[in-house]
């Protein structure tokens, strides 16, 4: 009796093992970005996007965050796809801001009302003249296990030059 039920089981796992599509799915490994440098001069790099922003009729999105930051990741993602990518090059410059441990430009973080003691990611809009349209205040991207990359559409649809 206990070698037809071994039997039985081993067939009924194998059996749920098999995929369904007669497909089998490859999960792409996540590779880990370089996308906030700790040596940049962020007020060089938000001076230069500006003049770039002013040229092409753009608008300047900083992006505050680490390397370690998990979050700061997906949303780099989440910018990456079809249709935020189209429109993150059309209608953005973009700046990444190294914030260190909470502890590195906290003053240029101050100076756009970028709270990062909330959590990062977390981004500013500016227009080509520098003006501050949007910080983000209440950990809007903070976690993005809550967040789609339909929301971040949303979110760049909202503040397109």
């Amino acid at each position: 009796m206990s070698r037809k039920l071994s039997l039985l089981t081993a067939v009924m796992f194998a059996a749920v093992s098999i995929p369904q599509s007669g497909h089998t799915q490859m999960r792409v490994p996540f590779v880990k970005k370089h996308l906030y440098s700790e040596t940049a001069n962020p007020r060089a790099d938000i001076a230069a996007a500006l003049k770039q922003a002013k040229a092409e009729k753009k608008r300047v999105i900083l992006d505050f965050g680490g390397d370690w930051c998990g979050d700061c990741q997906v949303l780099d993602i989440y910018l990456h796809q079809s249709p935020n990518v189209e429109l993150l090059q059309k209608h953005f410059v973009m700046v990444h801001i190294d914030i260190g441990r909470m502890d590195h430009n906290v003053d240029v973080a101050a100076k756009y009302k970028v709270p990062i003691e909330k959590g990062v990611p977390a981004l500013a809009v500016l227009d080509a003249n520098g003006t501050l349209l949007y910080s983000q205040r209440n950990k809007e991207f903070e976690n993005m296990s809550r967040i789609t990359p339909q929301d971040v559409t949303a979110f760049l649809k909202r503040w397109k030059a």
